[in-house]
């Protein structure tokens, strides 16, 4: 008699891997504050794309409504371009997601850029590199846009200054594109990045880290942290495989490596403070452009859980400061 498959892995419910590998998903998605999403929805336009026909992955793109010039016709300033990947331990998220959605129109009004939120396969279904293979192609999507794609995009883009924004898996997935461009980002013209932020990357790696075994946060814990990694990494690695540990004894040799500069920030009570900070710590010695940012008290996921808040405003003043810094 056949044994009926079992549950090898679950997450909170919402995702369970069964031993025949079938994947069960629940369509519950986090929430934004009502007046929070109204707030911001009202001083955006969006409008969603498929950039990726042969999985069907679509990216969302936010533009600030800006005021009109003396004549009373629409503005034509050209905007700086923030590329936003979302976070989800490689397992969950999406653009449509209303925390997230959320947070990329307040991100495309307060620092005044356009938006491009792509999604990416996720694990277990689709495990690393898919996710980074997906945002490179998001970047390439970004690229033929500027080689005559839909007006509606290009007459408010500068091509010349975009930026990466990673948010926990999203914030690996840009150190890896930021390795893959390299400084410059030539093959990609007429995009020019000129900058990534890495927001509570989600690294890792076999040794724990003191921050990692300290106590957990009110929605984050080891053990779940560790279930992202099972069921994102390939088959048969470990956490030091190069997706998931930067300095891991396989990953790339990063002095070798030209990058555009790095702004991490992270929270000061997140399980994985002390990854991010011993990777800044390490790209600094490395003689790299890279800043390090701890917002005291705060735990992992602080920017799209709670996007309205007084310490996300602080924290995007932070980003925009980078931004023009490294504009030219």
């Amino acid at each position: 008699m056949a044994i009926p498959p079992h549950i090898v892995e679950d997450c909170m419910g919402l995702l369970k891997l069964f031993s025949d590998g079938t994947v069960f998903r629940s369509n519950i998605q986090f929430q934004e504050q009502p007046s929070s999403t109204q707030q911001h929805n009202n001083l955006v336009l969006f409008k969603d794309y498929i950039f990726h026909k042969k999985f069907d992955l679509h990216l969302r793109l936010y533009k600030p409504k800006l005021d009109n010039d003396d004549n009373g016709a629409e503005s034509k300033e050209k905007l700086p371009v923030l590329m936003f990947l979302h976070g989800g331990g490689f397992c969950f998220g999406s653009h449509a997601w209303p925390h997230i959605h959320a947070c990329c129109a307040r991100l495309a009004v307060d620092l005044r850029a356009v938006v491009v939120a792509p999604d990416y396969r996720l694990a277990p279904e689709h495990r690393l590199p898919a996710a980074v293979d997906d945002c490179v192609e998001a970047v390439q999507w970004l690229k033929r846009q500027g080689h005559g794609g839909d007006s509606w995009v290009t007459r408010r883009v500068d091509f010349e200054r975009v930026f990466v924004f990673g948010d926990s898996s999203g914030g690996n997935i840009a150190h890896h594109l930021a390795v893959q461009l390299g400084s410059g980002s030539r093959e990609m013209d007429p995009v020019r990045v000129r900058g990534y932020v890495l927001m509570g990357p989600f690294f890792g790696g076999v040794v724990r880290t003191k921050s990692e075994v300290g106590p957990p946060e009110q929605m984050l814990t080891l053990d779940l942290l560790d279930r992202f990694w099972r069921l994102s990494i390939p088959v048969g690695e470990n956490r030091d495989h190069p997706l998931v540990n930067p300095f891991g004894p396989n990953s790339q040799n990063l002095a070798e490596v030209k990058l555009d500069p790095i702004l991490v920030i992270v929270g000061g009570n997140e399980l994985l403070k002390d990854r991010a900070k011993d990777y800044a710590t390490r790209l600094k010695e490395l003689g790299k452009n890279i800043e390090y940012v701890e917002f005291k008290d705060k735990e992992h996921g602080f920017l799209t859980h709670d996007s309205s808040s007084q310490v996300v405003q602080d924290l995007l003043q932070i980003v925009k400061q980078f931004m023009l810094q490294n504009s030219s």
